[in-house]
């Protein structure tokens, strides 16, 4: 019998505070009554922001909290090969195209196309969709900029993507962390637009990433907060086009700040380094996160 997997998947961009507690703490109570696995991997294809300190202060924070994982941790930054492997069958398939808009000549457009009277449409996260005008590019256009070394990205055509999948997806949510309940949920790829999937000197993004890392990891159950979860959409459409398995997901509450909102690396949240160095135990977190 395959024993379920379970993974925890922070980036080194920052210290882990409470809501990276909750989630690592509720992978693993998951794991272990379900029988089955909790991996560790390190989600660092950001390497402007992601340090090798902030590494060295998740395994020093999660072996206090208690936490235990198989080996070897996977790296992201380790893999570039695996992606780029993917990338050349998406490029292969016509599924993406290199994007050459500047941001600010994306705010440009869309600050122009607002005053004759249009409402530029933004994905779940608030962000205004690409405009895409340089997808019609031709491929000897396309092949002299990139030969110029002209920045671009590489983006997902989602409607070239959703037409060679042919069928509206959805994946299965379960109701609560007992997984003895399940719901299938639409997924809604159109709603992030045409999403980068790989920089130029950086063969990914987040979104391929991190459904080629649960496929090679045999990730069966994803578990991660609801901030997540309207992510999900794009992701299943990557699985879909890759012929990658797809995991069932369980998108948990978050934990909030005083202030309502959720706790955020970037806007310096107490840290659980802060928190231990302050006299805070395992079973404190615990108890503060609501386990």
């Amino acid at each position: 019998m395959t024993l379920l997997t379970f993974r925890f998947a922070p980036s080194p961009n920052g210290e882990l505070h409470l809501g990276h507690a909750y989630s690592a703490l509720l992978n693993q109570q998951m794991a272990k009554a379900a029988g089955g696995r909790l991996l560790l991997r390190i989600e660092d294809i950001d390497k402007t922001r992601c340090t090798p300190e902030f590494e060295a202060g998740i395994y020093r924070d999660l072996k206090w909290l208690g936490l235990g994982w198989e080996e070897p941790v996977r790296r992201q930054s380790d893999h570039f090969a695996d992606y780029q492997a993917v990338l050349d069958r998406l490029i292969g398939q016509e599924l993406v195209y290199p994007a050459f808009m500047s941001r600010g000549e994306i705010r440009a457009f869309i600050t122009d196309s607002e005053k004759r009277g249009r409402n530029w449409p933004r994905d779940p996260d608030g962000v205004p969709l690409y405009p895409a005008a340089d997808k019609a590019l031709p491929v000897k256009e396309r092949r002299r900029r990139i030969a110029e070394n002209a920045p671009f990205a590489w983006r997902l055509d989602v409607d070239a993507a959703m037409a060679h999948v042919g069928r509206d997806l959805s994946w299965t949510e379960f109701v609560d962390e007992t997984l003895s309940a399940t719901r299938q949920i639409e997924a809604r790829p159109r709603d992030w637009g045409d999403v980068i999937v790989a920089r130029r000197d950086i063969p990914t993004s987040y979104h391929l990433a991190v459904v080629v890392d649960d496929a090679l990891q045999e990730v069966s159950h994803v578990v991660r907060g609801q901030d997540l979860y309207a992510a999900t959409s794009m992701q299943r459409l990557l699985q879909e086009v890759l012929d990658l398995p797809q995991p069932a997901y369980f998108h948990h509450r978050l934990i909030l700040g005083p202030d309502g909102r959720k706790l955020s690396k970037s806007l310096g949240d107490t840290g659980l380094a802060a928190l231990r160095e302050a006299g805070a135990s395992p079973d404190d977190i615990r108890r503060l996160v609501g386990l």
